[in-house]
């Protein structure tokens, strides 16, 4: 295991290296004149569907897609390199699904409570 002031100077460098990047974007979009710029017409999205159903549609499949893209990572990063045991494996399955089980309940609230006027 790497110590902890190693973990976070790699945490840190990334995080910098990333957010040097997005600026580095943002300044590059500034430079550049508007111009008005339409999408191929095979990129365009289909027509957004409105509504609850459509809400709960995307956020489901947004949670569960991110769930599996984290499952990945965690799989490769301590079964792979780390060489941790299952024990810590399946804590850490168990512990981002009942996260994630936490979380929605939670979004699907405030987002009635903010499209219902009771929000802030």
């Amino acid at each position: 295991m790497l110590p902890v002031h190693l973990n976070i100077a790699v945490m840190l460098t990334g995080h910098v290296l990333v957010m040097a990047y997005l600026g580095l974007g943002l300044h590059l979009l500034r430079l550049r004149p508007t111009t008005s710029w339409a999408p191929a017409r095979r990129l365009a999205p289909a027509p957004a569907r409105r509504g609850w159903p459509a809400l709960v549609r995307n956020t489901v499949g947004t949670a569960i897609g991110g769930y599996l893209m984290l499952m990945a990572v965690v799989v490769g990063w301590y079964e792979d390199i780390a060489r941790l045991g299952d024990r810590f494996l399946l804590s850490a399955v168990t512990g981002a699904a009942q996260l994630v089980g936490i979380c929605l309940p939670v979004y699907f609230l405030a987002s009635w409570a903010v499209s219902s006027g009771a929000g802030p």
